[in-house]
């Protein structure tokens, strides 16, 4: 059922409507966003306890560092 799934006619295509919705300006911001994602779920999955740690680590360094803002 699948198995001709990803030709590369379907790729252009797939491309061609992707420039057509989003425009070319926004494609490498939108390519560089997932790409982050995907990074960010694989270290996820392999960090397990150790991306734990490492997140309450970066989130008490960021309050540490932040300054009030006085109105």
């Amino acid at each position: 059922m699948f198995d001709n799934l990803f030709k590369p006619e379907h790729l252009l295509i797939i491309l061609v409507i992707c420039l057509l919705i989003f425009g070319p300006s926004k494609l490498p911001g939108l390519g560089k966003g997932l790409g982050e994602a995907f990074r960010g779920f694989k270290e996820g999955i392999k960090g397990g306890e150790n991306s734990d740690a490492a997140a309450k680590q970066d989130t008490t360094t960021k309050s540490e560092s932040a300054t009030p803002q006085v109105k």
